[in-house]
């Protein structure tokens, strides 16, 4: 097999081109300055590297399989040394010796791949370039098969060019998927923790409800063993009447024996005592003693008859009692049936919940299968002022975007920490009402202690505002429950239906004081209309229940705006009796009067309550009636206004000049 022979001088003075076929076009925008530069002194090294390899002209075929053969070292045929020893290749002995040529190649292969920077992103692609720089060496130097090879290298290259179009096409979709991703992992642990806490609802429920129904049970128990000792007791007292009416039977037996036979004995003694005949008297007691066993027989029918007959008095009291027994009865049952429908309700909502908490654990397990590497935070913990620890106590519990954010507003403040004043962002519209401001705002460039005093005294404000606010809310739910309880009693059947005149029934005795027109107005928010009947039947319970989002039915926000218009009107009223002015002042005295006058059926303690709102005085420390001083306890009306508005006010009872309706 004949070898191809390596040229004398192209090697050394051919530079490195790119060879590429016809209509061909390879793309190299991919690399950067720093593979430029790299280049460059790839380029300088192959030109020394071709001069080395080809000034000695070791080059060899040095075939795999003739490794027990000796490899020629060929020289060329323009040098001395070829001439010399081209007469003793023949006579030389066989050995294992790897070619130069291929030595230095590997050298040089070895040497460029060691001096690489493989720490960036493009290390591959540099990689590259010491292996395509060999293998133009053997395209240059092995002429014979230059063309095939280099359309090999070419096919290469148009490869290695699409490939890189298609990652760089698909770097957006790399970016898309991790803020996909990052999305999903918040809305998923949203998700969990929206699920954990209605769990827990649920399970609190629950336990409510379990505990309701050991309650009912215990109750039901309780009733049905009085029950039962009422009846041995009606038994027991019924074997005694019984025993009483035969002994008593027995007994006026035995007496009227006993008499007829003294009668008798009496008779026969003294035949002459009466003064009569005495075949007449024996007719006579004979007559008698008829008469007095048809009494007696009447009387022991009557006994036997009525004997077992309890007075009337007694009757009614028992039927009275087992009335209101069997209507607890009746109603521990309808409660009893319903907390049974709640809680299949919750065991359905409960399989429901997990059903879909298994779901969003699959599509999290998914979600992280394919999603790509997060972030490595660590390394800002060298740009944050405070090191490691603090970078650990930022991050803690946040996802990517809000470390993004910390991470900015770090920054952020460390410009801000230069600067001495700032310019004020005017009074546009746009701009919040406590940033507006004209001119140079000084950087006072508070401590940590001063802002956790100004956030202390934030809230501490907050908590006072919401405890004044609570009483109105509570009381609303209480009223809400008191009418829903009216509407139920008023359900004799328990079917969950009342009519309009029960509703409407329910709402007069509930709110006495609500004029006519109001009472029309929930009617009608509860579904009502003019075409309406008072026969129309409703279901109630819809009148309370909310939608997916806590929004109220129409009837409860309208029994919420009632209460507000009424609050206002009722210190509207005030203001009207006191006859000031808002800025005017007012003493404890007068608006207790003026109190009494509107409302006459408020009570000592909401009176009390009424005041020590308005004045901001404890309870305990308001004066007695008759004991305040005229010019005491002073507040300015439109603030003593504004703290009654907070609480829960409304009318006690109705004015003495107007009926209750």
């Amino acid at each position: 097999m004949a070898f191809p022979k390596p040229r004398c001088s192209s090697f050394a003075t051919t530079s490195r081109t790119h060879i590429q076929p016809s209509g061909v076009t390879v793309d190299d925008s991919y690399l950067t300055e720093t593979k430029s530069s790299q280049n460059r002194k790839f380029s300088q090294r192959q030109k020394t590297l071709s001069c080395q390899f080809s000034i000695g002209g070791h080059l060899s075929p040095w075939p795999t399989y003739t490794s027990g053969q000796t490899i020629l070292h060929n020289r060329k045929p323009c040098s001395y040394d070829y001439r010399k020893r081209a007469g003793s290749w023949q006579q030389q002995p066989l050995g294992t010796t790897k070619p130069r040529y291929l030595e230095q190649l590997e050298n040089y292969l070895r040497k460029e791949l060691l001096l690489l920077d493989l720490s960036t992103d493009s290390a591959q692609e540099l990689r590259l370039q010491p292996y395509r720089e060999i293998f133009e060496f053997f395209i240059e130097d092995f002429k014979t098969y230059k063309p095939l090879l280099s359309s090999i290298k070419n096919a290469y290259e148009v490869m290695l060019a699409h490939q890189r179009e298609k990652i760089r096409a698909l770097e957006p979709l790399k970016a898309k998927l991790v803020t996909v991703n990052e999305d999903c992992n918040e809305r998923i642990l949203a998700m969990r923790a929206e699920e954990r806490y209605e769990i827990s609802m649920l399970k609190k429920e629950k336990m409510n409800l379990l505990k309701l129904i050991d309650k009912k049970n215990e109750e039901k128990i309780s009733l049905q063993s009085e029950v039962s000792k009422l009846r041995k007791n009606l038994a027991e007292e019924y074997l005694h009447y019984l025993s009483e009416r035969d002994a008593r039977k027995i007994l006026i037996a035995d007496l009227n024996e006993l008499r007829y036979q003294r009668e008798d004995m009496s008779l026969a003694q003294s035949p002459g005592i009466w003064g009569e005949d005495p075949v007449k008297l024996t007719l006579a007691l004979k007559m008698t003693r008829q008469d007095l066993t048809r009494t007696q027989m009447e009387l022991n029918t009557m006994k036997a008859n009525f004997g077992d007959v309890v007075p009337r008095r007694d009757f009614e009291m028992q039927e009275k009692t087992n009335k209101d027994l069997q209507e607890q009865l009746d109603s521990l049952r309808g409660d009893y049936e319903e907390v049974c429908k709640e809680h299949e309700i919750l065991l359905q909502l409960h399989m429901t919940t997990l059903k879909e908490r298994d779901q969003f654990y699959s599509e999290l397990q998914e979600i992280q299968r394919t999603s790509t590497p997060r972030p490595d935070w660590t390394k800002c913990e060298g740009v944050v002022a405070g090191g490691p620890d603090r970078w650990q106590m930022l991050a803690e519990g946040k996802n990517s975007d809000q470390l993004v954010d910390v991470l900015l507003e770090e920054i952020g403040e460390g410009l801000l920490r230069e600067k001495d004043f700032f310019p004020g962002l005017g009074y546009g519209e746009a701009i919040p009402s406590f940033l507006r401001f004209d001119g140079i705002v000084e950087n006072k460039k508070p401590t940590k202690k001063d802002v956790v005093n100004l956030l202390k005294d934030a809230w501490k404000e907050r908590l006072v505002e919401e405890q004044r606010s609570e009483s109105v809310y509570i009381k609303q739910k209480e009223t809400v429950v008191q009418l829903l309880k009216e509407m139920t009693n008023a359900d004799s059947q328990n079917e969950g239906l009342i009519t309009m005149e029960n509703l409407s029934t329910v709402l007069k005795s509930t709110f006495p004081f609500k004029r006519e027109e109001r009472i029309q107005q929930l009617m009608e928010a509860g579904g009502w209309h003019s075409n309406s009947s008072n026969a129309d039947l409703l279901n109630y319970h819809s009148l309370f229940i909310e939608d997916e989002e806590g929004q109220s039915m129409p009837f409860v926000q309208k029994l919420w705006e009632q209460y507000m218009d009424e609050k206002d009107e009722y210190l509207q009223e005030l203001k009207q009796e006191l006859g000031l002015e808002l800025h005017d002042k007012v003493t404890l005295p007068k608006v207790r009067e003026a109190l009494m006058n509107i409302d006459p059926g408020l009570d000592k303690q909401t009176l009390n309550s009424y005041l020590s709102q308005a004045f901001q005085l404890p309870v305990t420390e308001l004066p007695e009636e008759g004991e305040e001083k005229e010019e005491g306890i002073v507040e300015q009306l439109q603030i003593a206004l504004e703290q009654l508005q907070m609480i829960d006010l409304r009318r006690m009872g109705p004015r003495e000049q107007e009926p209750a309706s």
